[in-house]
């Protein structure tokens, strides 16, 4: 039945027509020899990404034969177990027995982590069959840190995240260029200002605010208890869900553990610092929260020093927030952060020798050094001084000849002392940032 079951599936995927949505900016490398799994946080887009893969496939004239797609989310897989892994390529040659060791098939499976012991099958199914494996699966039972250990080095991890502006312009019908004339530049900050709104999750662009928060609320609850509280069976269920709140209403902003074991237990939890640990990894490892540390070359200072929370959209964190402690000033430096993380995990701060802070110091792929300062704008003569002495300091101490200020709307060139400084509003920033 079982086998009759997985045949039906392969072939009905094989007759539907496939929807592949916005195409995204993620390109991968296929390396032979190894599955390549897709990993991100819910809701980003991952099973689309992979229809837009088999896509791909098909117009670089591969037979639909060729492809072996399984959704193990699908109800009729329900009862399927570790050992009934191996009828899925048994009910695939069933259909297509020429092609046994005679021609590459392209195995795409979703959430497979719903099978228990899923890791085993895949890892025989790349030593004996002729294959290429693509994964995708729900953060709370796919995480990077453990497809290391699970597939023995048999596979590569790629991270989606949710629409950048650079497709978000794609989802809007709106093309870039290289030269923005003025009716172009007025289209794309009109974009920007709904993307601004909106924010990148595939499923809220072009909803109504009151559908978008709903959207937005039921995510977090899937979050925390689908890849949080219940993954983890986690002892203390309101502790984490409070905390979550807490830093949520304070992105942007610096942290510590001791401080937020201590707003826990003003609270009446008694989750003790560990707990605390565990649980702000946990949120990185969803992809929902995330940490950056003070850039310095002692890694015991650089633990040692508060740090500083961001969350996985802007837009999400006002469908969450309370409204009372997050501004624009921090959802302006959180759509930065988020616009950053897409080109690398590097990401730190940087503390000058007289004191002054730059919100982001990043590494990319050449190790090149790119200092990025945030500020809502420089009207204020005080804040202008101020961002702009921590930002020429920093230039200074780390050899650094160029620097960016994000701003809301203001744009200038500032030069200063071995170098200049380029004041960018959050528009301009983002799309230029697509070609980096």
């Amino acid at each position: 039945m079982m086998i009759e079951t997985l045949k039906a599936l392969i072939l009905d995927f094989q007759e539907d027509r496939i929807v592949t949505g916005i195409s995204r900016h993620l390109k991968i490398d296929n390396i032979s020899g190894k599955a390549t799994i897709c990993i991100g946080v819910r809701r980003c887009g991952k099973s689309t990404y992979q229809f837009q893969l088999i896509q791909f496939l098909l117009q670089c004239g591969i037979s639909i034969e060729n492809i072996l797609y399984v959704n193990f989310f699908d109800d009729r897989l329900h009862s399927m177990h570790q050992k009934d892994l191996g009828m899925v390529t048994e009910a695939y040659y069933s259909l297509y027995p020429d092609k046994k060791n005679s021609q590459t098939v392209y195995c795409f499976f979703d959430e497979i982590q719903m099978v228990p012991g899923w890791e085993s099958f895949i890892d025989r199914l790349m030593r004996t069959e002729l294959c290429e494996v693509f994964i995708t699966g729900s953060s709370a039972k796919m995480l990077s840190t453990e497809i290391a250990t699970q597939m023995r080095g048999r596979a590569l991890s790629w991270e989606l995240f949710p629409f950048s502006f650079r497709e978000f312009l794609d989802y809007k019908g709106i093309e870039k260029t290289d030269r923005l004339s003025t009716k172009k530049r007025l289209i794309v900050q009109k974009a920007f200002e709904e993307y601004w709104q909106t924010g990148g999750f595939p499923e809220v662009a072009g909803l109504d605010r009151r559908l978008r928060i709903k959207i937005h609320q039921e995510y977090l609850q899937a979050m925390l208890y689908h890849d949080l509280i219940e993954r983890h069976d986690i002892s203390h269920p309101k502790a984490l869900t409070d905390l979550a709140y807490r830093l949520i209403d304070n992105v942007a902003s610096m942290y510590t553990v001791n401080r937020l074991t201590g707003y826990l237990k003003s609270l009446g939890h008694k989750a003790p610092k560990s707990a605390v640990s565990n649980y702000l990894k946990w949120f990185e490892d969803a992809f929902f929260l995330f940490t950056v540390k003070l850039f310095d070359a002692s890694l015991t200072r650089s633990n040692a020093n508060p740090k500083k929370i961001y969350c996985i959209d802007h837009a999400f964190v006002t469908s969450i927030t309370s409204g009372i402690l997050v501004n624009s000033g921090h959802l302006l430096e959180n759509l930065v952060f988020t616009a950053l993380r897409k080109i690398t995990e590097r990401i730190f701060y940087y503390k000058t020798q007289n004191g002054g802070e730059v919100d982001f110091i990043i590494l990319d792929q050449h190790n090149t050094r790119i200092l990025v300062q945030v500020s809502e704008t420089l009207v204020n003569p005080q804040t202008r001084k101020r961002e702009i002495t921590a930002l020429s300091d920093a230039m200074v101490e780390l050899k650094i000849g160029r620097g960016t200020i994000v701003t809301r709307n203001e744009e200038e060139q500032i030069d200063i002392r071995d170098g200049r400084i380029d004041v960018l509003p959050i528009w301009r920033f983002l799309y230029n940032l697509a070609d980096r």
